[in-house]
């Protein structure tokens, strides 16, 4: 199963993986999938138009070998759960998957609401109380949770993001609560553990997605009411001029995963110090290029901008997810 952090080459394996199985068997994979996951895996798929013999072999060949291997059933199915989730995610966002699945907590309308565009989410939640709103953004990508945030009035959105900053948790009276409102969106059962989600790092994640003139507002808002709390989100933010802090290592591995093209319209909103850091982790070549590009290219719309710094923002969670960029911040050990 492909991941977020799954590279273009494991992508491709996926891909022909399925294209192989034939499209009865692929659809039935396809169920299983995250919204992102079939996304990413479906452009693998539409952009291979050949694929030699001798691919496609080589990855049969390897799946058999996986799949030998994981054939046997094991003695104790929770703790397998646990260490394959573990694993693959990491604790943090395993132990939410664990209590869900082991617990028998429902979250298919949530799941259900990963699947929609951003305009008919804000449609929907538009007229709910912000603390709804908030413990159901929660819940989301957090991408995804920003543009539905975009759709909102000002001032709606100002409200929403202080309840997700103090957000502790979400108790399983409250899921009930969100299952009436939203038609079983969520059952909770008493025997449910309270979900840790929401908090201050969950709001920087958002703002983190928001762009500058949104991210200011609602930083401002948020100050007013709570000046220490507005301290803490920004403590565990990290904006594209914060890559200035990712040593050159961290820059080098950055660099092979940015094409030109968006580096270019990336750094054109990039401080004079930021474009240095990233010109002398090239080769003199690359950044003479590089250099000549930003000269050359006429004015951008700072939405396109902000985008692409958005998309590289990306690309360095990714990074630091598979322990190539380590970023330090805000009191913990890692804040990206």
């Amino acid at each position: 199963m492909p991941s977020a952090s799954m590279d273009d080459q494991g992508l491709e394996n996926a891909a022909i993986l399925l294209m192989s199985l034939g499209e009865e068997e692929a659809a039935e994979v396809f169920k299983h999938l995250a919204p992102k996951e079939v996304q990413r895996l479906g452009e693998t798929i539409a952009r291979m138009k050949a694929v030699t013999r001798e691919r496609v072999e080589g990855v049969m060949d390897a799946f058999e070998k996986v799949a030998a291997n994981e054939s046997m059933l094991v003695a104790d199915s929770n703790e397998y759960v646990k260490s394959v989730l573990r694993k693959a995610l990491g604790d943090d966002k395993a132990n939410l998957l664990i209590d869900r699945i082991l617990q028998g907590s429902d979250v298919t309308g949530i799941e259900s609401l990963k699947w929609m565009d951003p305009q008919s989410v804000a449609e929907l939640l538009r007229n709910e109380h912000p603390q709804i709103v908030a413990a159901i953004l929660v819940h989301l990508e957090f991408d995804q949770a920003a543009d539905v945030l975009k759709l909102f009035t000002e001032r709606q959105r100002n409200e929403v993001m202080v309840r997700i900053a103090t957000l502790d948790g979400i108790q399983p009276l409250a899921l009930r609560d969100l299952n009436e409102v939203m038609s079983k969106v969520l059952a909770g059962g008493d025997r449910s553990k309270k979900s840790s989600l929401g908090g201050v790092k969950a709001a920087a994640e958002i703002l983190n997605m928001l762009g500058s003139a949104v991210e200011t507002s609602v930083l401002d808002f948020v100050r007013e009411a709570d000046n220490d709390l507005a301290q803490k989100i920004m403590d565990n933010m990290f904006t594209f001029d914060d890559l200035e802090k990712i040593d050159d290592k961290g820059i080098q591995s950055l660099m092979k995963e940015v094409q030109s093209e968006s580096l270019v319209i990336a750094l054109k909103g990039a401080t004079p110090a930021l474009r240095e850091k990233i010109f002398k982790n090239m080769s003199t070549r690359a950044a003479e290029t590089l250099k000549e590009d930003l000269d050359s290219r006429g004015p951008v719309r700072l939405s396109e901008v902000e985008s692409e710094q958005k998309e590289m923002l990306k690309i360095v969670r990714r990074l630091v997810d598979e322990g190539q960029i380590v970023l330090a911040g805000g009191g913990d050990e890692q804040f990206l």
